[in-house]
């Protein structure tokens, strides 16, 4: 399963690339696709706390995949895999209200 090891990387790799840009983004930055960011009161530190989250996020989502390194194929391990990242994503999504209740105006 070095193969969907690999293609795990390279979504993590895309959300680590998510984190870089928001990191560097001027404007407020937004999180879900096609809605536009709300006001916030300091632009500079609300992008860097989301950006720290994609960061976590993805450092979470690589980490579950570390078991298609040594599980067989059709192994009933994946569920944890799976499971973890839903479970992860939402927390991604709490701690994305978290940050906006905290640097909205």
């Amino acid at each position: 399963m070095i193969v969907g090891f690999i293609i795990w990387s390279v979504i993590a790799i895309l959300l680590i690339g998510i984190g870089i840009w928001t990191w560097n983004a001027k404007s407020a930055a937004g999180f879900f696709a096609g809605v536009k960011p709300l006001e916030v009161k300091d632009v500079r530190k609300y992008n860097h706390a989301v950006a720290i989250l994609w960061f976590a996020y993805a450092i979470v989502f690589w980490l579950f995949g570390i078991p298609l390194l040594v599980l067989k194929q059709n192994s009933a391990g994946f569920v944890f895999s799976f499971l973890g990242v839903v479970f992860s994503s939402l927390g991604l999504g709490i701690g994305y209200h978290l940050i906006l209740s905290k640097y909205s105006k």
